[in-house]
């Protein structure tokens, strides 16, 4: 069975703290996965405005969120702008690719993307992902091969401008399969290969899973001849919750569960099905996500 590691970077203090102990993490198990990185400004902060909304309010208590991410990650780039991520911490992202791990971009600023995301037209869409895509470059020495969604933040309009990039995939959507995404009738050249398994803060404080049986609630759910993607988070796999990380690694060993960059999920295949990005709603998360169409569960 494999597993595909999506390990998303999306604050300052996620890359100076969470990335190294991802990496070493990692490298104690003997295993690589995907790194999706923010690279400009650090503006997490401006989502505190959201918690005039219920729904995300209910998952901040939920979650835990000040204690899970800390008070530095929730009022960053509140008054002032947020501090440049890539130009301040290319070390960790070098780290990383130097490791031989997936490098992927996430956004350039990943609170814009999720903000505005439903008002960016293509012009304003192309321009955030060049800027990222130049970053991690510069950074890297070499282009990231992928990318991913901020809080699976997508539209067909998104796509359609990652055709522009030399990616040799997407992960932009939640699904069940890799798929080729259609728009108005047109497959494109990109894959997306979607997220299936819930994360961290989708589930935990709900129908009695906490710290103590969550990984057992996750490995349960991943099943041989099934399509497995898990996401985790630097912030929180990377820092408050690594030793349960490390114990995740541990039990997907001994169950002979290989964890892989999502990657290698493509397994050298190009004939995917095609189907459409859809906006649909999931329990645990405020708003709408980008969906596989045809997953109907």
């Amino acid at each position: 069975m494999k597993l595909g590691l999506r390990i998303d970077v999306d604050t300052y203090r996620g890359t100076r703290l969470g990335v190294p102990a991802l990496c070493d993490s990692l490298e104690k198990f003997g295993v690589k996965g995907s790194f999706f990185f923010s690279v400009g400004p650090d503006n997490m902060g401006r989502h505190l405005w959201r918690l005039l909304k219920p729904a995300f309010l209910l998952k901040m208590l939920r979650s835990r969120a000040a204690s899970l991410y800390g008070w530095d990650i929730l009022l960053r780039g509140t008054f002032f702008p947020g501090p440049l991520i890539g130009k301040n911490l290319a070390a960790p992202i070098r780290r990383a690719a130097d490791e031989g791990h997936e490098i992927g971009l996430h956004a350039w600023d990943h609170h814009a993307w999720q903000a505005r995301i439903d008002s960016m037209d293509a012009a304003a869409i192309y321009r955030h992902l060049a800027r990222g895509v130049q970053e991690l470059t510069d950074i890297c020495g070499r282009p990231p091969t992928c990318s991913a969604a901020p809080g699976w933040k997508a539209n067909e309009t998104v796509v359609l401008q990652k055709e522009r990039f030399g990616f040799q995939y997407n992960s932009d959507c939640r699904g069940r399969s890799v798929f080729l995404p259609e728009v108005a009738g047109k497959r494109l050249t990109q894959p997306q290969i979607p997220v299936n398994l819930p994360t961290y803060d989708e589930i935990i404080g709900r129908d009695g899973i906490s710290n103590a049986n969550f990984n057992a609630h996750l490995l349960s759910l991943m099943k041989p001849n099934q399509f497995n993607v898990l996401t985790i988070h630097a912030e929180v796999e990377g820092i408050v919750c690594r030793e349960m990380f490390d114990d995740f690694l541990q039990q997907a060993a001994e169950r002979g569960i290989a964890v892989v960059p999502v990657g290698d999920l493509l397994d050298g295949s190009n004939s995917w099905a095609p189907d459409r990005i859809v906006p649909r709603r999931l329990p645990g998360r405020e708003g709408w996500i980008a969906f596989q169409e045809s997953q109907t569960e």
